[in-house]
């Protein structure tokens, strides 16, 4: 988008470089490849995966997944081990945004071709947690914790702050869509509703507890972002905006959230969201504005 509007040449440049944020340099190429290639997609226009992850309440929903994540030892143990949160936590941002992209928006040949690669990508990732056990990324058990922590996060992310929440029965559509995409890459016995969710999440809390790599993790996402300090004061109304929507026991493993945060943080993370909407809508084509 062109302006010679002060305030709109700043709108664009801040969505420009949000955007560079998590899609790269080559960000606006790609996404063009990804919306403008012909061909059936998995996913319909107007679908509810399509306007969940399409929203910029995404960037809030994206960190809450991270905390809620790292409470499994074993995924925290192979996030640590393989995926260098601390030295090249854009690029890992950067990676899971395109794959979001492209299986959500992209043509079914690509979203295929994408979830191959990240399925031998997961067959080379295990290990050993430092308690001994051993994981291994394609465990579809441990998949299945990954989806629906990100799933639970974008869906109540978008529900408290997205420009048009759904009602239930599109929620529902949503958790349904969201584990196909799950089941192409090897989880197994994945919800399909609201209802579903919550029990799974519940299920795995016997499992969860914040080893030393998850506060560790918790700290640099919250505290140690690796960002230029005028973008410190923004991110932290995300970050609080993404920790009050944890629950409790969540808040309490990881050592984050005092009893401020549950008034500043969902005021935190609306103006955050606002302030992403603001800029992407001016710098992406089609990018929603409500």
């Amino acid at each position: 988008m062109t302006t010679t509007n002060p305030l709109g040449r700043m709108r664009v440049r801040v969505g420009d470089a949000l955007f560079a944020r998590v899609a790269g340099k080559d960000g606006h190429a790609a996404r063009a490849r990804v919306h403008e290639t012909p061909g059936p997609r998995w996913f319909a226009q107007g679908s509810a995966i399509r306007r969940v992850h399409g929203d910029a309440s995404m960037w809030v929903g994206g960190l809450r997944a991270l905390l809620l994540q790292s409470l499994h030892p074993l995924a925290m143990a192979g996030v640590e081990g393989h995926s260098g949160y601390r030295g090249d936590p854009w690029g890992r941002l950067e990676r899971t945004s395109t794959f979001l992209a492209v299986t959500t928006f992209g043509t079914v040949d690509d979203a295929q071709a994408m979830v191959d690669r990240i399925r031998a990508v997961h067959d080379r990732v295990r290990g050993k947690a430092p308690d001994g056990r051993a994981y291994h990324a394609s465990d579809p058990h441990l998949l299945r914790w990954v989806h629906v922590a990100e799933v639970d996060s974008f869906l109540i992310a978008h529900q408290r702050y997205g420009a048009r929440p759904l009602s239930a029965h599109r929620a529902d559509e949503y958790v349904a869509q969201a584990a196909r995409v799950a089941e192409a890459l090897g989880a197994t016995d994945v919800p399909t509703t609201t209802a579903d969710l919550a029990e799974s999440i519940e299920s795995y809390r016997p499992e969860l507890a914040a080893t030393p790599a998850a506060l560790d993790s918790a700290r640099f996402l919250l505290q140690e972002p690796p960002l230029p300090p005028i973008a410190k004061a923004p991110y932290s109304l995300l970050a609080a905006g993404a920790v009050a929507l944890l629950p409790d026991w969540a808040r309490t493993e990881l050592q984050v959230g005092g009893g401020a945060n549950r008034t500043v943080g969902p005021i935190g993370g609306a103006l955050a969201t606002k302030a992403i909407r603001w800029g992407l809508s001016a710098a992406l084509p089609n990018y929603p504005t409500l």
